[in-house]
Parts: C-alpha cells; structure tokens; sequence
C-alpha cells in the first residue's frame, strides 16, 4: 500500500521520472547530490518508498529531538556529531563487513549550502567495507531521479572523488546556487 502510495504522489502526481541503469546489490553506498534543501529528503524518501527500500541515511544530530528524533531512526536515520572526533567511518563499515545487507544514503557535501569540500567518509567507508558507490543525481528542473554510475574505490582518493564530482556537474538541485563542485 505504502509503495503505491509513494509510486502515485512521486510519478504521476508530481512528475518525477527515473533513470536507474545500475545493479542495486545487497551490499552499497548511495552518494546522492546536489544536496540544496530539506524538500531533498522527502524526496528521497518517497523514491525509496516508491522502489519499496529501506536505505539508513546520515543526518546532524540536531534533527534528532523529540518527536522528530524517532520518526528519523524509524526511518533510517543515523544521527552524526560534527564536533566530535569519532570513529564513525570505521564504525560504519564495520557494521557493512559483519552484515548480511547495507544500504546507505550519504549526501557528500555535508550541508546545503555551496560547499567546494566535500566529506569523503562515504567514499572511506566503502573503501574499507569493499563496497560500491551509487552516484545518485537529483535534477528538479528536469524532474529526474538518475543513477547510471557505480564508482568501485581504488583508494586513489583525488581521482575517484573528481570522477564523483564530474558525474553531478550536470544536476540542478532546487536551489542551483547552492550547489558547487568546486574547481577540479
């Protein structure tokens, strides 16, 4: 019911389209950009109730007060302490190489704001966990949810992260001033 739902609100009410080419195995990063409002989560949480997944995500800590804080946990939400120095990228993929399944959601700017420095946690995490990177791109002039790109780490950091940046250069996120690859 929840699927045909988010099927229904997402495609033929709001107009969204999909251009999905890559395999989705039990094991993957999502690395989905531009990242320029909070419309991006619900929009992403429809697709993943249209396509009928559960994929975690990371979210700052401060969105988890009550009773938001439950709501995103149910959803998938791992909240991350920007001023802590922890252990979360190996904490991560840790849990990626003990399980069975893992599906994570990272949006690599780490706000919504032009950022030219991207995190590189998620590209971390799947280096150690010897998981693959989903190059999701959100385009809300063209109204298109795409992924047609798998980058495999080689741990040559610079070149893979400017061929994650080159796949978004094309995106307009809602707000395209808010979006940057930074000078690469």
């Amino acid at each position: 019911m929840w699927k045909k739902f988010c099927n229904w609100l997402l495609y033929k009410h709001l107009g969204w389209t999909k251009n999905v080419s890559e395999v989705h195995p039990d094991k993957y990063i999502i690395c989905l950009a531009p990242h320029t409002s909070n419309w991006d989560f619900a929009l992403g949480q429809l697709y993943s109730g249209a396509e009928g997944w559960r994929i975690n995500f990371l979210m700052k800590k401060e969105w988890f007060f009550w009773p938001l804080g439950t709501l995103f946990r149910r959803l998938g939400g791992i909240p991350v302490w920007r001023s802590k120095h922890s252990s979360m990228t190996d904490n991560l993929a840790q849990t990626a190489l003990e399980s069975d399944t893992f599906k994570l959601t990272i949006t690599p700017e780490g706000t919504r704001s032009a950022n030219p420095d991207w995190k590189k946690g998620f590209y971390f995490i799947a280096l150690k966990a010897h998981l693959p990177i989903l190059l999701y791109g959100v385009d809300y002039e063209r109204k298109l949810i795409q992924c047609t790109r798998t980058i495999i780490p080689t741990g040559d950091v610079e070149a893979d992260m400017r061929a994650i940046k080159l796949y978004f250069k094309d995106f307009r996120g809602k707000h395209p001033e808010k979006f940057t690859i930074g000078n690469i």
